[in-house]
């Protein structure tokens, strides 16, 4: 009884260990892709993707992705002139395009991208190829836009100026 814990025990680490580094093993399996929808590398899109689930990309996109609340796998074979946008993005191919991460962005040590990221959270993996912007508080440009609609006030002063001013003249 106990030889065969043992032996079962010894079985799934040589099951993780051979995945890990034998062929056919892609960085891609350990990023949420157990349950994705894949596009294989021999697959072209032109157009709009959108869904409602987890994707991992293997082909070639031109267009957009949208998969707000799921997450995106560009796979190392995967090649894109899209915007992407989900709740975490991780490039091990190449894109060229703004991403939108929800929550992160991750570029591996494979990914190549052109264009402006945004997400809360970016990691550049040693090796990784950008080039273009990164906006990591993307909450700052929504209130520095909405600063000049709030300094287009009235010229008898604001609110706040008149409530001052009736307490010191009453």
């Amino acid at each position: 009884m106990f030889d065969k814990r043992k032996d079962n025990a010894h079985a799934e680490p040589e099951v993780g260990s051979s995945s890990g580094s034998g062929a056919g093993w892609s960085p891609s399996e350990t990023f949420n892709t157990r349950n994705a929808a894949v596009i294989g590398a021999t697959i072209k899109i032109k157009g709009e993707v959108s869904g409602d689930e987890n994707l991992l990309i293997e082909g070639n996109v031109v267009g957009s992705i949208s998969l707000k609340g799921h997450d995106l796998t560009i796979g190392q074979k995967g090649t894109l002139e899209a915007d992407l946008t989900a709740k975490t993005v991780k490039v091990e191919g190449q894109v060229t395009g703004d991403i939108q991460g929800e929550e992160k962005v991750i570029i591996t040590q494979t990914g190549r991208v052109r264009g402006n990221i945004t997400a809360p959270r970016v990691t550049l993996e040693d090796g990784a190829k950008f080039k273009g912007a990164i906006d990591m508080d993307p909450g700052v440009e929504k209130v520095a836009a909405a600063a000049p609609k709030r300094a287009a006030t009235p010229a008898n002063g604001t609110s706040e100026e008149k409530a001052k001013s009736s307490q010191t003249s009453g």
